[in-house]
């Protein structure tokens, strides 16, 4: 099955729920196809089948082959504790046609938690902008994964506007809110701190509070390749406007291009070598890439963890 990147495609299907489904079963087929078969992805084992107990968790397709009744043995109820961080902040809402990065980020935490709740991972999600807005407790129920789809629903219906980023409080007080050793997932474009050498230091001086705490870090930086990397603008004269500040420019992109990507190639070499630095895994998530990146990485991650 291929990844679901048309925005089209994506419309179609009736909520997060069913996209998540779609994106994990899908990936999980690939998986299974791959170099990375080995992880696992719904039950640690089999063991044969005790009369009396509870049928529902035989595995069919193993009795008839070996005709034998095995059980699937699965793992323990909560294996792992993850936090996933989204950043809500307006520079999210880039680029203003199809699916923007805020978009994307949700489309990928609902996989992911679909994901958390077929390894029996609990799972709990923080919004934040320039503060905390919103944050949930950490569970594995299938409730609690429809009580935050539902919030992720209201945040795609309504995304803020006119909203910068403090990327760096909001994560020290995540570090004092998080008292059980935990996967902290980070979905943000990273963007306040660009080519601020005094704000980096602040923002790992932050995720080293986490660290501190023996939490594990994962980075997703939300990206449009096109035009935030490429910066892949007609050869004519633009006005731009910051989301966040409102402040505006007018210039000709092929005057800058070179002097923006050198720049920005500059900030992310510098980015992941201080993630590099600290132990910390940092994931190019560029829209356009799909998600399937995004779930390998976390299953590489937690199969380290457990």
């Amino acid at each position: 099955m291929s990844q679901l990147n048309d925005d089209q495609q994506i419309r179609h299907l009736a909520n997060l729920e069913l996209l998540a489904r779609q994106v994990v079963e899908g990936f999980i087929t690939g998986l299974h196809q791959s170099p990375f078969h080995g992880f696992s992805v719904e039950f640690a084992e089999h063991r044969l089948y005790n009369n009396g107990e509870s049928v529902k968790n035989i595995d069919w397709k193993l009795l008839a082959r070996t005709d034998k009744l095995f059980v699937k043995q699965f793992e323990e109820e909560t294996n792992l504790r993850c936090y996933l961080l989204l950043d809500t902040s307006s520079s999210m809402n880039f680029p203003d046609k199809g699916i923007d990065k805020l978009q994307f980020s949700i489309y990928a935490i609902a996989s992911l938690m679909y994901l958390f709740k077929k390894q029996r991972d609990a799972f709990g999600l923080c919004l934040f902008s320039d503060k905390i807005d919103w944050m949930s407790p950490v569970k594995s129920a299938s409730t609690h994964l429809f009580y935050l789809y539902a919030e992720l629903e209201k945040l795609y219906s309504n995304p803020k506007t006119n909203t910068q980023t403090n990327i760096t409080n909001v994560l020290h007080h995540v570090a004092e809110q998080i008292h059980q050793r935990s996967l902290v997932i980070i979905f943000s474009d990273m963007l306040e701190n660009n080519l601020d050498s005094e704000k980096m230091q602040a923002l790992f001086a932050a995720i080293q509070h986490l660290k501190f705490n023996k939490h594990e870090v994962v980075i997703f930086n939300v990206n449009d390749k096109q035009k935030e990397q490429n910066f892949d603008f007609d050869n004519r004269p633009h006005h731009f406007i910051d989301i966040e500040s409102g402040e505006e420019v007018k210039v000709h992109p092929g005057k800058i291009r070179h002097a923006y990507q050198t720049s920005l190639q500059h900030y992310k070499r510098e980015l992941e070598l201080k993630c590099a630095q600290y132990h910390i895994d940092i994931v190019d998530a560029a829209i356009q890439d799909g998600y399937y990146n995004i779930l390998k990485s976390y299953l590489i991650k937690r199969n380290s963890m457990v």
